[in-house]
């Protein structure tokens, strides 16, 4: 990392190339002017703005794979004209309200951890730092339930529900260290126990959203199962701060579990493997992680030098888990038993992310690629999207793993791998190398992304939309995605939430990428 990591704070993913002062806004040619007048209007609806050079081109940028490498030439995407830090809802509320009254693109972050551009300020105007509101808010003990601000960070959250309540969510994506509650609920989050306990949205009850015109409105959370109408929280999960801002969230919690097991197995191919897991699942089995590696993933996470390694874990009371993993055993007679031990390495290892940035550093274009499918597509989508990553010119590697496993499906999490070659013609070495790069690229993406639509499969499993998956958001959802346009419309009609997100269509212009 390039800084000490400080807790409860984002997570810059690399240092830049060259000095703050120097950094470079790629798309400093889309950005919406920002005057004084507006500066100092902000200045009063909100005690907290900052229009430091440090401050403005650290909320530039996430952990977009692609933007890594521009940072070493000194790029940042965008950078916005102020950084503004509420500390209450009700000033999230009238930032919002100001911004949208002013016509002044506005994008809401907090941990910056996400990996498709989703809280770059494409346009510039006003980065929404959510870090100020943090903690718990309130526990209900009896019903489980958890009300929480949506800076608050993943890590120090589930250390004071462990330590102080004996709760946890059960939700650990990767970026646990990096992440926030409301990026986890904006983004559809998906934690590495998900088999067991859901991703973000089955966890999501309630929501309080800021919406553009000022207005705080709370959605659910007031009784399980409520039929009052259509799950108007469920229009807030996932829509990436494009049509509100999500001030608080109330989330279901879990004892911390008493009793775990673990085991691991080997297979001869990743089809059989999948097709134990489908099974287990089918039986009703749902182990907290149960997650399949290919050849190449085997071989380069546990050194198993030929086979396809399924690891699984389960926690629960001691009866639940006994039956799981009976399940799991019996599903599983016909591949090799191997050492418990590789589950304890694969959770040694789990959130580390340092390898981001080596590989960036040699030159190496890299990105992961999360999808969903049906069990009866998966087989399929991973020998198509495979083949297809390794013809395309310069791949060193395409590999990938089943990471979240449901009764119906289950998502594949491709990682590839490129140096790719500069064209001749290229007026300078560099540029050349960048242009390469960035083309490459987008034909890995564009190759992954229309496999799985053909195959009937989901784009995004929970990495989410932003910028890098926008142009493939409207083929996925054909005529639904006029619905999407129409409530954009509706609740943002001055579209100055997260303008350039989610393909939708922005009044300040067309989003620079690709």
């Amino acid at each position: 990392m390039p800084e000490a990591v400080r807790r409860g704070a984002p997570t810059p993913p690399i240092e830049f190339g060259v000095a703050t002062a120097s950094v470079r806004a790629r798309f400093e040619p889309a950005e919406v002017a920002v005057d004084d007048r507006i500066i100092n209007k902000l200045k009063q609806v909100c005690d907290r703005v900052e229009v430091d050079a440090r401050d403005r081109v650290q909320a530039g940028r996430d952990w977009w794979p692609l933007t890594i490498s521009w940072a070493l030439s000194g790029e940042v995407p965008a950078r916005p004209a102020a950084v503004v830090m509420p500390s209450t809802a009700t000033e999230v509320a009238a930032v919002v309200a100001c911004c949208a009254d002013l016509r002044i693109p506005v994008t809401a972050a907090a941990g910056r951890s996400g990996v498709c551009g989703g809280s770059v300020p494409v346009f510039g105007g006003v980065v929404l730092d959510l870090t100020g509101l943090q903690g718990i808010v309130d526990i209900d003990d009896q019903s489980l339930l958890v009300d929480l601000l949506p800076g608050t960070f993943g890590d120090v959250l589930e250390e004071s529900l462990r330590t102080q309540h004996g709760l946890t969510l059960g939700h650990w994506p990767q970026s646990i260290t990096l992440s926030t509650v409301g990026g986890w609920v904006a983004c559809r989050s998906a934690g590495q126990y998900s088999t067991r306990y859901g991703k973000i949205e089955d966890m999501v009850v309630g929501l309080e959203v800021a919406l553009s015109d000022g207005r705080l409105i709370r959605t659910g959370g007031t009784a399980p199962r409520a039929a009052a109408g259509p799950d108007l929280t469920q229009l807030f999960v996932g829509s990436e701060g494009t049509l509100g801002v999500i001030t608080e969230v109330t989330l279901r919690a879990q004892p911390v579990p008493p009793a775990e097991r673990r085991a691991a197995f080997g297979f001869e191919s990743f089809s059989a493997g999948l097709d134990s897991c489908r099974r287990i699942l089918r039986r009703g089995a749902t182990p907290a992680v149960l997650r399949l590696y290919d050849v190449t993933e085997s071989r380069r996470t546990f050194d198993v030098s030929d086979g396809n390694v399924l690891i699984v874990l389960d926690e629960a009371e001691a009866p639940l888990v006994d039956a799981t993993m009976e399940l799991v055993v019996d599903e599983c007679g016909q591949a090799e038993r191997l050492g418990d031990d590789l589950v304890e390495r694969w959770l040694a290892h789990r959130n580390d992310v340092s390898a981001l940035e080596s590989v960036t550093r040699h030159g190496i274009t890299v990105d992961t690629i999360e999808i969903a499918a049906r069990w009866s597509a998966l087989s399929a989508i991973y020998e198509d999207v495979i083949s297809a990553l390794s013809q395309i010119d310069g791949t060193l590697v395409a590999s990938a793993h089943q990471s979240h496993a449901y009764r119906d499906g289950a998502c594949l999490y491709f990682t590839f791998a490129g140096r790719p070659a500069p064209e001749a013609s290229a007026d300078a070495a560099s540029a050349a190398e960048a242009g390469a790069a960035e083309r490459y690229y987008r034909r890995a993406w564009d190759a992954v992304m229309s496999l799985t639509r053909s195959h009937g499969g989901a784009i995004s499993h929970h990495h989410g939309i932003g910028i890098n998956r926008g142009r493939h958001l409207a083929p996925a959802l054909g005529p639904a995605f006029d619905v999407l346009v129409g409530l954009k419309a509706a609740l943002d009609p001055t579209g100055v939430l997260n303008p350039g997100k989610l393909g939708l269509p922005s009044p300040f212009g067309e989003v620079p990428w690709p």
